[in-house]
């Protein structure tokens, strides 16, 4: 009976427990390994979708705002003056980057252009009416107050912009030029539009008054 029993089971192998525990550790190493890189995975994507969300508020968060009133100086009083300046007083927005105003070429110097996009200036001011759009207008800066003596506009820096079109004499910035032909008259509603280099654009929109004084607050 002994000698049956041998002859039956000759053939079968049992697993020792050294066998168990090198597949236990053989599953437990792949199982790392894949949470290891399901881990890493997930935290990429994090990172990318982080990195998403950041550049899309720095895009869309405004950079500039304005202070105070904007300015508009005419060739003459009357129903018949046309605008050739508007100027305004715009600062950093608390916490944003700082903003790089360097200046377009000396309009003084460009006499028969009518606007600066060959010029190196990074902050674009366009001009829209009903009639018309100009893009890239020339534009000065006066630094205000505590300001160092860069272009960069910075926190707790203001500056005084003045936009227009190069002139023939010696006052840069002259509306008259940029806007030949559909100068800023009476009863016009306009928009300065600021785009600088990241962030929202900073957009200014007036009317001109039915009587047109030589320097006016437009409200």
């Amino acid at each position: 009976m002994f000698r049956k029993f041998l002859r039956i089971h000759k053939w079968q192998r049992g697993i020792t427990g050294l066998e168990t525990a090198i597949i236990l550790i053989a599953f437990v190493v792949v199982a790392a390994v894949f949470a290891y890189t399901a881990l890493s995975a997930g935290l990429f994507s994090t990172q990318k979708g982080q990195e998403a969300v950041y550049a899309g508020l720095k895009e869309a968060q405004s950079t500039l705002e304005l202070k105070g009133a904007v300015i508009a100086t005419a060739n003459e009083s009357g129903s018949n003056g046309r605008v050739q300046q508007i100027s305004f007083n715009i600062a950093n927005v608390l916490g944003g980057e700082a903003i790089d105003f360097t200046l377009p070429t000396d309009p003084a110097s460009a006499t028969g252009q009518t606007n600066a996009t060959t010029t190196n200036n990074k902050v674009v001011i366009k001009y829209i009416d009903q009639v018309q759009t100009v893009n890239d207008l020339w534009w000065t800066v006066t630094k205000l107050g505590n300001c160092d003596d860069d272009y960069l506009l910075e926190n707790n820096e203001t500056f005084k912009i003045t936009v227009g079109g190069p002139t023939e004499d010696t006052i840069p910035g002259n509306l008259l030029d940029a806007l030949d032909g559909n100068e800023l008259n009476v009863n016009t509603e306009f928009s300065l539009v600021i785009q600088t280099p990241v962030g929202a654009i900073l957009e200014i929109e007036r009317t001109i008054p039915p009587y047109i004084d030589e320097i006016m607050n437009l409200r």
